[in-house]
This record gives structure tokens, C-alpha cells and sequence, in this order.
């Protein structure tokens, strides 16, 4: 089983959603960046906050030493496709 649907618009899972965070996005904005979940009916936008969560940002750190903080979507579909 691929995971619970989080943006059925998209097809993008839970798993996706916490393997970009993972990979540095930080808000739904960013997630919607990464995989478009968020940014057809937007009823999936709360449910990606709640999986992000009120915490730190994990790569807050490379962004502040200017660092790029977010994978390219092609090392993250390369994982993807791997866990698979």
C-alpha cells in the first residue's frame, strides 16, 4: 500500500508529504511547490499542516548559512522511486 491520499487532486500520499519535509520544505507553500498538493481545491491544506507541524524547520539551519534548503525534485522522485 502506497499510504493514505493527503491531496486526492494530485494523488500526492502522506509519505510524499513527509518525505519532501523531510527533504526541507517547511510550510504548505513549499510542499505545493514540490508536488502541487494544496494548489487545486486546497481542501488538503490543513492536513499538510498538521503533518508539518508547529516544530522547527529542519533545515532552518542551511538556510540560514545561505544554503539551498529544499532537495531537487529529482534526487527526491530518485528516492521516491527507491522506497517503492
Amino acid at each position: 500500500m502506497n499510504g493514505v491520499y493527503v491531496c486526492s487532486c494530485f494523488g500526492v500520499t502522506e509519505q510524499q508529504v513527509k518525505q519532501h519535509a523531510d527533504a526541507g520544505a517547511c510550510t504548505p507553500r513549499q510542499i505545493a511547490s514540490a508536488c502541487k498538493a494544496g494548489t487545486d481545491c486546497g481542501s488538503c491544506v490543513r492536513r499538510i499542516q498538521a503533518i508539518l507541524g508547529r516544530g522547527n524547520c529542519p533545515r532552518r539551519e542551511l538556510v540560514d548559512q545561505g544554503k539551498p534548503a529544499l532537495a531537487s525534485a529529482v534526487e527526491l522522485d530518485v528516492e521516491l522511486d527507491e522506497a517503492a
